[in-house]
């Protein structure tokens, strides 16, 4: 899968990524893309006020495809999961909240896919609930302002949004072949 991208937070900017001392967890995600003309399948999360891309953790004993299906299932309630592309990796260096680790090399691994047009029943996990998540159709260029909107104003503002919305702008200039704003 061709590489996207790679964002380091800012408190590790002086660290030595390469250095055998540093405990580093590695997780892989899976990120959906689906498209309807201009408007993309999102998950609005009211917690934190932005828009991501169907996506999570891959299991154990899952490959990519099987997580992204799952996943999409799972925050989206989509049906009939097909023509599977990938589009790109995103990864992520960010300092990790658990002991054993100091910091997490996130690899988010995006996949461009149809499903069918009515979406079926979501099965979120308790904090995706606790935290508003609900899956939404929205016009793409909607998305990418009420993000940029949300970065400049919000104080929970991290990491994930900066990756949603570089990947908003490349799927604009890449698959909708018109330039973002």
């Amino acid at each position: 899968m061709r590489f996207l991208k790679s964002s380091v937070h800012t408190d590790l900017v002086h660290l030595d990524l390469q250095s055998p001392a540093l405990k580093i967890y590695h997780r892989q995600a899976t990120r959906a893309i689906v498209l309807n003309g201009d408007n993309i399948l999102m998950l609005y999360t009211a917690r934190y006020h932005d828009y991501t891309l169907p996506g999570g953790g891959i299991d154990a004993g899952e490959d990519q495809i099987q997580g992204l299906i799952r996943e999409l299932e799972e925050e989206t309630g989509a049906m009939n999961i097909h023509d599977i592309e990938p589009f790109g990796l995103y990864e992520e260096y960010r300092p990790w909240h658990k002991p054993e680790h100091d910091i997490v090399h996130m690899e988010s691994f995006c996949y461009v896919c149809k499903i069918d047009a009515q979406l079926g029943s979501t099965r979120l996990e308790d904090y995706e609930q606790k935290n508003g998540m609900k899956p939404v159709w929205i016009n793409i260029f909607d998305a990418i302002a009420h993000n940029e909107q949300t970065m400049l104003h919000s104080d929970k503002k991290g990491m994930s949004i900066e990756r949603e919305t570089f990947l908003l702008k490349r799927i604009v200039s890449e698959l909708l072949a018109i330039p973002a704003t």
